[in-house]
């Protein structure tokens, strides 16, 4: 592993521990004094993964030192704190949520309707069109699929930088979306409207129903015992898909060979799918692009500031032209 193109990467791959180890701090105080308890096997299963990924990071990091590849390092080790981040910050969403503020969704529907926008006609459109609906159910489904796809792509390429923010920007645009959504709940478009889903049957409308069932049941107090393989996306305001959407085409737009541009033409499916499939305002959705923009431009900002206000070619970290690209 060449030091002169990676040790500015292992720096922030180090650093990226930080916030989880914050986030793992908070769900632990949840789960101590705030009544809530989490089922241990599935818990216990994907934080063991996580853990054993990082531990053979770092295994094979000291027993290779500069002859470890760069690849195998930072492609394992994004993917370890991806699934940590993801299976702490899912119970988190549920303790934000016990907090009780009022719910939010006539101030949002009368938003969307300030902007010429009505979540029923959008509706009704999508489900008198079979193709459409089709297709913004697999657009949705997308945000599973990058997770795993972006420390592979980003590490064989070598863009490593590139993946320390992206992971860095992850967990920071969680954290942003866990508080926000903890003062201003909502539950969704149907909820609002005061429709029932089964008025348009042609719609899958199964996230919408856990979503509402979850969401229900945490706020009256019934619901304090977590499954981490059951839990359902109850956060509304900003919609993290449409965050993660963003955050995925930034971080793959760089990679040449069709890879970066359709990268991006998945995520505008996502994005363009969040209203519909997940019962999202559209309100919901811009704040969840303000999240990532802002989240990007926030972990940009970080890495001047590790590489001592200097760029990080001039410090002997990256070649040039591969920092550009990453930073952009």
């Amino acid at each position: 592993m060449a030091e002169s193109e990676t040790r500015l990467a292992w720096r922030l791959f180090n650093l990226n521990w930080i916030p989880i180890a914050a986030m793992s701090g908070v769900l632990l105080l949840a789960v101590l004094f705030a009544g809530f308890s989490l089922e241990p096997v599935a818990f216990g299963v994907m934080s063991g993964m996580a853990g054993e990924f990082a531990l053979m990071v770092y295994l094979y990091f000291w027993a290779r030192g500069s002859a470890a590849d760069p690849k195998l390092i930072f492609g394992l080790g994004a993917i370890a704190q991806l699934l940590m981040i993801v299976t702490i910050m899912g119970p988190l969403t549920y303790v934000a949520l016990a907090i009780n503020w009022p719910l939010q969704d006539h101030t949002f529907l009368a938003i969307d309707r300030a902007m010429g926008i009505d979540p029923e006609q959008l509706i009704k459109f999508v489900n008198d069109h079979a193709w459409v609906m089709t297709s913004l159910e697999t657009g949705y489904g997308f945000i599973k699929w990058f997770l795993l796809a972006i420390p592979i792509i980003l590490a064989v390429t070598l863009r490593l930088v590139r993946l320390q923010l992206f992971v860095a920007a992850f967990s920071l645009a969680l954290a942003v979306t866990l508080v926000v959504s903890a003062v201003i709940p909502a539950v969704g478009t149907y909820y609002g409207l005061n429709i029932s889903p089964a008025d348009y049957p042609s719609i899958d409308s199964h996230f919408y129903a856990a979503q509402l069932r979850d969401i229900l049941a945490v706020r009256s107090g019934v619901l304090r015992d977590l499954e981490l393989f059951k839990l359902a996306g109850v956060v509304s305001f900003p919609s993290f898909h449409a965050a993660s959407a963003v955050l995925y085409a930034w971080a793959l737009w760089p990679v040449r060979g069709g890879i970066g541009v359709a990268a991006a033409v998945m995520n505008v499916l996502t994005i363009a799918a969040t209203p519909v499939i997940g019962a999202h305002y559209t309100i919901d959705v811009i704040g969840g692009v303000l999240v990532a923009v802002g989240c990007i431009a926030a972990v940009k900002y970080a890495l001047a500031f590790v590489s001592g206000g200097e760029s990080a070619a001039e410090a002997g970290y990256l070649p040039a032209k591969q920092l550009e690209a990453d930073a952009r």
